[in-house]
């Protein structure tokens, strides 16, 4: 079976104002599961940057460990990628952003990559103020570790071992907020009409910008 896209093109497809395609901003088929939330995230980047007409070549694209973190293969294959390790995804940006100011920064973690092992590294990176926006595909468990629930649950909430959660979540927003981050913003993976705008004005926003993108938990199977 073969990942790779198509190399086709319609002549008549739309080009921004750069004269690029919206395949210019694609990347690789993605092996997530068919419908996750994950992918819509993609998908609305990809519209978000074709139509801020941002050459690829001028995006760096930063994860950690997680679905979530998987995602930048999926889009903009000829921009500049790290996939970093659980957590140290704000360290890896902050290395970057010193190295070269002049490129955009998007960087991609999970609920878990942010709320639990990186919640140091989160707060760190909105306390700095870097010029990056930050999007947390926020589902509520640990998807690619059978589906334990993660530090952003609503408590009651019913995980695949069918126990409801006891602990109060982390309100990854509400924290961005007391640290003084001067952009924040929630919205749904499903909602693309509300999300790709939100992503438009956190890549434009000078300083650091949250969008935290909430999921339908995930279904493992």
């Amino acid at each position: 079976m073969s990942y790779k896209r198509p190399n086709f093109r319609h002549p008549s497809s739309a080009t921004n104002s750069l004269g690029f395609h919206q395949k210019d901003y694609e990347g690789a088929l993605s092996t997530l599961c068919a419908g996750c939330g994950h992918d819509s995230i993609s998908a609305a980047i990809i519209q978000a940057c074709f139509e801020l007409a941002i050459p690829p070549h001028r995006i760096a694209k930063i994860s950690g460990i997680g679905c979530s973190s998987k995602t930048p293969t999926y889009f903009m294959a000829n921009s500049h990628g790290f996939n970093s390790v659980h957590g140290r995804m704000p360290s890896v940006a902050t290395g970057a952003v010193l190295a070269n100011r002049d490129l955009t920064y998007i960087g991609v973690s999970g609920d878990g990559d942010t709320a639990s092992i990186g919640m140091g590294q989160f707060a760190h990176v909105v306390r700095r103020n870097l010029n990056m926006l930050y999007i947390v595909m926020n589902n509520g468990c640990y998807g690619l570790t059978k589906g334990q629930d993660s530090a952003t649950a609503d408590p009651g909430s019913m995980g695949k071992a069918g126990v409801p959660t006891m602990f109060s979540s982390i309100d990854l927003a509400g924290l961005a907020l007391e640290l003084g981050a001067g952009f924040v913003a929630r919205s749904f993976s499903g909602d693309k009409h509300q999300l790709i705008p939100l992503i438009k004005a956190g890549i434009s926003h000078e300083g650091f910008a949250l969008i935290d993108v909430l999921l339908a938990l995930c279904d493992i199977q």
